[in-house]
């Protein structure tokens, strides 16, 4: 999530009440988690796992829970909650507003689009031109359509990232602040769900067509002219790379590549990164011929033992 204008530290101690190490007159320019981090960032960490991870990450700005050396050019904001206060500025910069009106006076509606009664399109919504929104579809806050995007009936767009930390209490939800952007020429079927990213975003690429009950978990982006048949399940942080084809319940690990032009047969699972140019089957999946030959001697076992 970017900051517009951007925030200096002394601001964000006293608003969350953390101890500053660092300058305080320098200006922060984004809040991101550790997947999306760039300069000029703030990220948080709270387990000594991922310490090291943090404080060498390209964030400049480190909200922890321990006091440790920092590194050059980084500063540091010691919390004894850092999730706690994470969401309290995700909530302050990116808050929730309530709608009035099936389609916020907000949105933005490109020239020859189509809305369709019955859709919902929320605040900040920018839809370019000769779109075709059907009846029931839900178009969350701050998304962003290309031309000529087609999305079919009960399809929810934006919706929050499945992000939550397990406490000994229960889980707490992490705060989307993110967006969903889909490009041009893209069609979208039915009963489809994308979620936003977390602090980043989850991007459709021009061309990409999915059939019914697609879903993309959040910061997800997927290339151009991919083609994913109902059913399929992107978890979140994945990259589908150019021309990729996912055919019908295929699941998709978080996380990974699948690289250009990858095709993936129905009911496999994609459980770590795949490389493009090649055919897949099997959960977790090898290339199809090796799997359709793996096959073939599992039939054969009751006869090889008979033999035997």
């Amino acid at each position: 999530m970017n900051l517009n204008p951007p925030v200096p530290l002394s601001w964000i101690a006293e608003f969350t009440g953390a101890k500053l190490i660092g300058d305080p007159a320098y200006l922060m320019t984004g809040i991101n988690e550790i997947h999306m981090v760039r300069a000029g960032d703030l990220t948080f960490v709270d387990h000594p796992k991922y310490y090291d991870k943090a404080l060498h990450s390209a964030a400049t700005v480190i909200l922890i829970n321990k006091e440790v050396e920092a590194p050059a050019g980084k500063h540091l904001l010691l919390s004894d909650n850092p999730f706690r206060d994470y969401n309290k500025l995700t909530l302050h910069f990116s808050p929730f507003v309530p709608a009035t009106a099936s389609i916020a006076p907000s949105a933005s509606i490109g020239e020859g689009t189509v809305i369709q009664p019955g859709a919902f399109i929320g605040n900040g919504v920018k839809i370019g031109r000769n779109c075709l929104i059907h009846a029931q579809v839900s178009i969350y806050d701050r998304v962003e359509l290309g031309d000529g995007v087609v999305i079919h009936s009960g399809t929810v767009i934006g919706s929050d990232a499945f992000y939550f930390k397990k406490l000994p209490g229960g889980y707490t939800k992490m705060h989307s602040c993110g967006n969903v952007i889909i490009e041009d020429n893209v069609e979208i079927g039915a009963g489809c769900t994308i979620d936003r990213g977390v602090s980043g975003d989850t991007v459709i690429g021009e061309g990409t067509k999915m059939d019914n009950q697609v879903h993309i978990g959040h910061d997800t982006v997927v290339g151009k002219r991919c083609l994913f048949a109902a059913q399929v399940g992107i978890a979140g942080v994945a990259r589908i790379e150019d021309d990729v084809i996912l055919w019908g319940q295929v699941g998709v690990n978080k996380d990974l590549v699948i690289g250009k032009g990858a095709v993936v047969y129905a009911q496999s699972g994609v459980a770590s990164s795949i490389e493009g140019g090649k055919v897949y089957f099997g959960s977790p999946v090898q290339e199809a011929r090796d799997k359709m030959k793996e096959l073939v001697y599992v039939k054969r076992l009751r006869e090889l033992f008979k033999e035997a």
